[in-house]
């Protein structure tokens, strides 16, 4: 459920950046407002309060965004704390951001590897996704996991290329149970 929202309200908030030409704009105060968001308990503790007003909600965010935000961003705000929506602001945000990258050809790749990757190395991955994806550019993140033994394990949205050792052992390990000693 919580997927539907974020994708049905970020969607409509996407195609309104678009028919106003302010995807750009949008985008980067969109990132700037998640980190003012995260950053601040206070706030976000009152949004969530199940006995505080609406009214209340609506007045305490005009009064800390108005004209420190595009008005379609406060309004569109305001729309997510009268339909008690507030609490999946995060991921509406998300998923417009991540509409943005895929709009202007950017691909976001999670790596993980068994030890931290050379600079070199990082520079092939990036030029091997560019030439096997289709992207223009990439974000890349990442991260060291020392269970992977050895390899790679990329992630880019639900694809996964699994080069880990760890995998394979653990299909040498299911291939082996599968034979029947004579």
């Amino acid at each position: 459920m919580a997927k539907l929202i974020s994708k049905t309200y970020g969607e409509a908030l996407y195609e309104l950046a678009i028919e106003e030409n302010k995807v750009d704009s949008f985008a980067e105060e969109i990132t700037v407002l998640r980190g003012i968001l995260a950053d601040s308990r206070e706030l976000d503790n009152l949004m969530n309060h199940p006995k505080i007003a609406k009214e209340e909600k609506l007045q305490v965010m005009k009064h800390v965004f108005e004209g420190r935000l595009d008005a379609q961003l406060l309004g569109f705000l305001s729309l997510i704390i009268t339909k008690d929506r507030y609490g999946e602001v995060d991921n509406i945000f998300r998923y417009f951001l991540d509409r943005v990258k895929e709009l202007k050809g950017i691909g976001v790749a999670h790596v993980a590897s068994a030890e931290p990757l050379k600079e070199a190395q990082k520079q092939q991955i990036v030029e091997k996704l560019l030439e096997t994806t289709g992207y223009r550019q990439m974000e890349m993140h990442y991260t060291v996991d020392a269970g992977l033994i050895g390899g790679i394990v990329i992630r880019i949205g639900d694809r996964v290329v699994d080069s880990s050792i760890r995998t394979k052992l653990e299909e040498l390990q299911k291939s082996l149970m599968k034979i029947q000693l004579a």
